[in-house]
């Protein structure tokens, strides 16, 4: 099928004819979701020809074994709208399947299981030898047109278990290396802490809080077992005796209207939390008023340009970013700043590459998450800032295959976007270009994407 061909099929699908009897939706619901079934593994067998070609090519110009595979993921990612991570580990399944799992991709080319119950049958049976891969692929895949996704894992784990036990042993004896403590945000101004520990610690530490809750509970204490729950952990962390005393270490960028709360038009424009988001102005003020006598607490200025709205600061001769100049950048681009990744900032990235003579400025330089970071670096891959006024600091990434795609900032709080403008939250704005310069399936002219993604769009 061409690439015309798969744009017919979309526009097909936005025009379908919606006077039909209720029978006839849940026919298309089933053949809908068939056809999701299909187009996954179709992307998947062409993500694995992909990764396959590249590193071939990789090797071919003659890169260490060490630097194979750099940048393929990321290429995969800016097609497929999603991070960097997500990406490496979507590769990695589409590999699996395609090559390793024939009867289950046989059972998602026709539709007869989705796309999630086919990586966790690759994701559970990562452990095994291909034989043993072979034998779970060919006993599992006819029960899957059945099969929930639950009952998909559980059934994809008891035959691995009994195909090579001391292998999934060794495997859950080595997942203890991937613990860590992660920070997501939540719905109304709310976050979600969360720790992956070993199950006798993680149940150890739960069944300790709750004992707590319950002994609070016992003495009188009014409020609900989770929420003493809640608040016994962040005073155990914090050493605090009691949880909203916990001291204000918080960056947020806010207008001046909206921290004086003056009559300007800005008095409740949403404020940026560092390492969270927006959040409410009126929220913004009260972590500031009601935060006690002894917390510290700075003011500093950003100031903006009067002719664009953005963020502005000085330029400087050194080799690496000055910490002015990083907590800046952090603050501008609040997220890494290639399209779709949104991971945490860790690296400081000169867009012109400084040995190639880019300048050390807050103008010339952006913050990446270090995964993105490295992919820049393989070869094929070029990015420029874009000079003009439409988008401030606009970044241009070309990858290996001549695709690119654009980036900005956001908009900082208080800046007024042109009416016409399409806008929603987002730590980017990104547009795609084809190296054929054809419309492709969701693209618009020269293969930009038209204004239904996530991100702020600019045709």
């Amino acid at each position: 099928m061409s690439d015309a061909n798969l744009a017919g099929v979309i526009d097909t699908l936005t025009h379908l004819d919606a006077d039909v009897d209720d029978a006839t939706r849940i026919d298309r619901i089933r053949d809908l979701e068939e056809l999701k079934a299909a187009a996954a593994a179709a992307q998947a067998r062409e993500t694995a020809s992909f990764a396959a070609s590249q590193r071939a090519a990789q090797a071919e110009a003659g890169l260490g074994a060490g630097e194979i595979g750099r940048g393929i993921a990321s290429q995969v990612a800016l097609a497929r709208r999603i991070s960097p991570a997500a990406a490496a580990r979507y590769v990695g399944w589409a590999t699996i399947l395609t090559t390793e799992l024939p009867a289950t991709f046989r059972e998602l080319s026709v539709g007869r299981t989705s796309e999630w119950r086919a990586m966790v049958i690759a994701k559970e049976s990562v452990f095994l030898s291909r034989e043993h891969r072979a034998e779970l692929d060919s006993e599992l895949a006819p029960q899957l047109a059945v099969l929930g996704d639950k009952r998909t894992e559980a059934e994809a784990r008891r035959i691995g278990y009994r195909l090579d036990p001391d292998g999934f042993v060794a495997r859950a004896r080595n997942a203890v290396a991937d613990r860590h403590v992660s920070l997501r945000p939540a719905p109304d101004a709310m976050a979600r802490l969360s720790a992956l520990l070993p199950v006798a610690e993680a149940v150890a530490c739960y069944a300790n809080l709750g004992s707590a809750a319950d002994s609070t509970t016992a003495a009188g204490d009014e409020r609900g077992r989770g929420q003493i729950m809640a608040d016994t952990l962040v005073e155990r962390l914090t050493g605090q005796t009691h949880a909203e005393n916990v001291p204000l270490a918080l960056n947020l960028v806010m207008a001046a209207d909206t921290l004086l709360k003056t009559d300007g038009a800005d008095s409740d424009a949403p404020v940026h939390a560092e390492g969270y988001g927006p959040i409410p102005s009126d929220l913004a003020r009260d972590l500031i008023h009601q935060a006690s006598a002894d917390t510290p607490m700075w003011l500093r200025r950003l100031f903006v340009s009067p002719r664009t709205g953005e963020l502005v600061a000085m330029d400087s001769k050194q080799r690496c970013f000055t910490p002015a100049q990083r907590r800046f950048i952090r603050l501008r681009d609040q997220w890494c700043r290639t399209p779709y990744c949104e991971a945490p900032i860790r690296q400081f990235d000169h867009v012109n590459a400084h040995r190639h003579g880019g300048p050390t400025s807050v103008d010339q330089g952006q913050g990446l998450c270090e995964a993105c970071n490295y992919a820049k670096e393989a070869p094929g891959w070029n990015a420029t800032v874009l000079e003009h006024d439409k988008a401030p600091n606009e970044v241009e990434i070309t990858t290996p295959t001549g695709h690119r795609y654009r980036s900005a900032p956001p908009d900082p709080p208080g800046r007024r976007k042109p009416a016409a403008a399409s806008t929603c939250s987002s730590s980017a704005a990104a547009r795609h270009t084809s190296p054929r310069g054809q419309r492709g399936p969701g693209h618009g002219p020269s293969g930009s994407t038209t204004p239904r993604s996530s991100l702020r769009l600019r045709a």
